[in-house]
């Protein structure tokens, strides 16, 4: 596998974080410190479980195939319950977004990494190779979802935009959620 089809795949990683990032830009309480905590969580996580994924291999691919992709379904479109109903409410006050939220979400769009992992980068035999490759998806999908927040920060100056950001953000997380719990 070389570095176009390594590309590719981080590209189609990235793209869940990508739309869960432009969501949550959204939100007028993300500040450039949060969305690039969000951005080395999602980048991070996407890293992680692809090279964890790749050295553990088969083994797990039969066991943990679905699950994870309707846990980590059902969390983003809890989110996005949240975010919507925040957009129904009239109250101007913003509750604190908690690191743990950063690394659930991070984790979250990152599940599907693990089983490409378990999939196609057990062929990497050289942990070093499979480190490098692994890098790569984690660059391309923080880089994905740094565009991501720059392209809501922007969207969010367009006033109907910004009077029904959070609907607007609840809604595409809940469609992320359904997504992944029912495809």
């Amino acid at each position: 596998m070389g570095l176009i089809e390594v590309s590719a795949i981080g590209v189609a990683l990235g793209l869940d974080a990508f739309g869960v990032g432009l969501s949550l830009g959204l939100d007028r309480r993300i500040t450039k410190k949060l969305a690039l905590l969000f951005v080395i969580s999602f980048g991070f996580f996407q890293y992680f479980f692809v090279f964890i994924g790749g050295l553990v291999g088969n083994f797990f691919n039969t066991y943990i195939f679905a699950i994870p992709n309707v846990i980590g379904g059902i969390i983003i479109l809890l989110v996005g319950i949240l975010m919507f109903k925040e957009g129904l409410s009239q109250e101007e006050k913003f509750p604190r977004i908690h690191l743990t939220l950063i690394f659930i979400l991070g984790i979250c769009v990152s599940i599907d990494a693990l089983v490409v992992g378990f999939s196609s980068f057990n062929i990497f035999y050289l942990k070093e190779v499979l480190f490098k490759n692994s890098i790569i998806v984690g660059f391309i999908t923080a880089f994905l979802t740094g565009c991501a927040f720059i392209i809501s920060k922007h969207i969010r100056k367009v006033n109907f935009v910004k009077e029904y950001a959070e609907f607007l953000g609840g809604i595409i997380l809940i469609l992320f959620g359904l997504k992944m719990i029912f495809l």
